[in-house]
């Protein structure tokens, strides 16, 4: 199973076995005559109509839409082409299909020579603008969307549309020059205006030329995986073609002991995005990186000036950002809100323990509440079966063990940034916490679903049990609440609904299917392709509209559009018939109270009304920006005075008693590294406001229990 952000370091995900997809006959009659790229377009076409869950028909309504997914993949934020580059595009529109079938790539070779060709042009229009001073003072705007803006009808146009970019980013560099200098004690160094304009659009220039070098230095497959993955984006989002360079680096993960940030990166739209951050690692402990932060400068140690990032090859960012133990990197990074911050982060080994499931004890002291609170990052397991290796299953069926000995009154498990994994450990854990019965349903594009149970009728534990969920849990995350959900057995607290990726990939290497006397052609890279869906038990898909909340709070992420429902070309939701065999929980939540009370609650709670002005903050669909500098320094200002309100109530401590369990402090030994991160993880969890209400609505169950 494929996580929301494309994670693949799982590479089977249910026990099924994978299918020849492609007549090696055939395809060996094909690789003679072909040349490498024509080899992987008809492989992966033919491996996603064959086996897909729901394969498309290739026509002129197929080939518009890779058409459409091209441009955008192509040019994302329309600096590059124009209405006359895409009128000559446009000739093999409805030609996609035809030009699959008969091995050719007009569309690809006319993208190619544009792109090329616009680069060059575009090179001579922001070094003219860039040569003379911007009047700052004039009443512009810039729209920052691409998507409100149409494509530039012609040269000209295109070069003002230039204009007002380099005006942009000049001002935003010359705005933090003035800052800097606005600190600046030495007299000496003191610059006038017309000086600091002149330093911004040198910088500016720099900048502008790092992009375009990145553009040019873009690997050949790195240009063609492209235009396959504008075919491939028409079966649905997850199914996705990837380089062979690219196959290891599709979702980055510095972790294990790799020596670096310990972020999971991923290219988006040109820019380098965090969409996870490893537990226990340098981002980690540092604290200031995000998930959905886009990093748009690396500065080394050593170096005077940051590299641009924006337009590079994920491998070329991840070799600046990843470095030895001990060394410093400084990232510019902008955040959902726009604004740009520098983060400053010393790199080390990052601690693959620190990725496991871990638990404390939360108490709320003013109802004696005593609540198990279990962590869980992923749905992880060992596939190669390693001596040492671990599955969630076992260790969260330890870390109940542990807490019961505690005396707790409830248990909260966290998975509001659980992106996937494994299956068959949802399926186990599933049991620790119901009697034997379905858990999941699966089902390919032929014949009727397929019901995975938990055979075993004992229960480990039974007391009140509450999910945290977020628009991040996916995948196997949505599985596992969607089944405590559908059993009454757990309250799902978090945001509106999960993320709501209900399908399942298999993850297959075009080398494996290629013969020996064939090796010249290697290596092709890999597929990851879409074979299945997920069904509650209820009979409804996890796809599309994932799991509701029985509890609703504030979810900033909800606002960020995150979500499978953003896709394009994602599959729908569906329903199948419920499965047989699975009872509601002996003692059913109580829906309807528990969101009568935290309601009532966080109505008057100080910290959740902050929540929801960050939430509306950040819904404000204002996507223009003025090119006068007071302006938009004031704007600035307001923002930066905003977020660090919003900061200042995330680093305030709740009412809740923290511990760590005492068997896991023991077993610290007095490891003083491990008990530094320990004591930071504690200290986060005071301060989030989410388990304190999750304790209370665990409170709300038990006095319910008591009745």
């Amino acid at each position: 199973m494929m996580s929301s952000t494309g994670k693949t370091k799982n590479r089977i995900f249910i026990p099924i076995a994978i299918a020849v997809l492609v007549s090696l006959t055939f395809l060996y009659s094909f690789c003679k005559r072909s040349e490498k790229n024509e080899v992987i377009m008809r492989w992966v076409v033919q491996a996603a109509e064959m086996q897909h869950f729901s394969p498309p028909p290739i026509n002129d309504a197929f080939s518009q839409k890779a058409f459409a997914a091209y441009l955008k993949r192509l040019d994302p934020y329309k600096r590059y082409l124009t209405k006359e580059d895409i009128k000559q595009m446009s000739v093999y529109e409805l030609q996609i299909d035809d030009q699959i079938q008969n091995n050719t790539f007009q569309l690809y070779d006319l993208a190619v020579r544009l792109s090329d060709s616009s680069l060059v042009k575009t090179q001579a229009f922001y070094k003219d603008i860039l040569s003379r001073p911007f009047d700052f003072d004039a009443s512009e705007m810039y729209e920052l969307d691409p998507d409100k803006s149409d494509w530039a009808a012609n040269d000209a146009e295109l070069k003002e549309r230039w204009r007002k970019e380099m005006k942009y980013r000049t001002m935003v560099q010359l705005s933090n020059l003035m800052k800097a200098q606005e600190k600046e004690t030495d007299q000496s160094k003191i610059k006038t205006p017309a000086e600091l304009e002149a330093d911004a659009r040198q910088r500016e220039l720099k900048s502008a030329d790092n992009v375009l070098r990145n553009y040019i230095r873009q690997k050949p497959d790195s240009k063609f995986a492209m235009y396959v993955n504008a075919v491939m984006a028409v079966f649905d989002p997850h199914t996705i073609y990837n380089t062979p360079t690219d196959k290891a680096t599709f979702d980055i993960r510095m972790s294990g002991q790799l020596e670096g940030i310990g972020a999971t990166l991923q290219s988006s739209d040109g820019y380098v995005k965090v969409v996870d951050i490893v537990p226990g690692s340098p981002s980690y402990m540092q604290g200031d990186l995000k998930v959905n932060d886009l990093i748009v400068k690396v500065k080394q140690e050593h170096e005077a000036e940051p590299v641009d990032l924006f337009g590079m090859n994920i491998d070329d960012a991840v070799k600046l950002i990843r470095g030895k133990k001990g060394t410093k990197v400084t990232l510019t990074v902008k955040r959902s809100d726009g604004s740009l911050r520098d983060i400053t982060i010393t790199r080390d080994v990052v601690i693959v323990e620190e990725t496991y499931a871990k638990s404390a004890v939360l108490t709320d002291p003013t109802t004696n509440t005593k609540v198990g609170y279990i962590y869980l990052p992923s749905f992880y397991i060992d596939f190669k079966n390693t001596p040492t290796g671990r599955a969630c299953s076992d260790d969260v069926a330890k870390e109940v063990e542990k807490l019961k000995k505690e005396n707790v009154q409830g248990i909260v498990l966290d998975l509001r940034y659980n992106t996937g994994g494994s299956l068959g450990d949802v399926i186990k854990m599933a049991g620790l916490f119901i009697p034997s019965g379905p858990v999941v349903q699966v089902k390919s594009n032929i014949g009727p679903p397929h019901v995975y149970s938990d055979p075993d009728p004992e229960v480990q534990y039974e007391g009140p049990f509450a999910i945290l969920t977020s628009s991040l849990s996916a995948s196997a995350s949505e599985i596992f609440a969607a089944a405590m959900q559908d059993y009454k057995r757990a309250v799902i607290i978090g945001g509106p609904s999960t993320f709501g990726k209900g399908t399942v990939q298999v993850i297959a290497d075009l080398d494996d299917y290629l013969p020996e006397n064939m090796a010249n052609l290697r290596p092709l890279g890999s597929l990851f392709l879409t074979i299945q869906k997920y069904y509650r038990i209820n009979g409804g898909a996890t796809q599309l509209k994932g799991v509701v909340s029985d509890v609703v709070l504030p979810d900033l992420y909800s606002e960020m559009k995150i979500g499978e429902r953003y896709e394009d070309y994602c599959l729908p939701w569906t329903t199948v018939d419920p499965a047989r065999g699975y009872r509601v929980w002996k003692d059913p939540v109580p829906v309807t109270m528990l969101q009568k009370k935290s309601k009532e609650r966080t109505a008057k709670s100080e910290a959740f009304k902050i929540l929801a002005e960050q939430t509306a903050f950040l819904k404000k669909d204002d996507t223009k920006v003025s090119l006068n500098l007071k302006a938009y320094r004031a704007d600035e200002d307001k923002r930066k005075q905003e977020n660090k309100r919003f900061e200042a109530a995330e680093k305030k401590s709740t009412r809740l008693n923290v511990a760590g369990l005492s068997v896991d402090i023991t077993a610290l030994n007095g490891d003083t590294a491990k008990i530094s991160r320990t004591d930071k993880w504690l200290a986060d969890l005071r301060k989030d406001v989410y388990l304190e209400e999750a304790v209370q609505v665990i409170g709300d169950m038990k006095s319910a229990a008591k009745k």
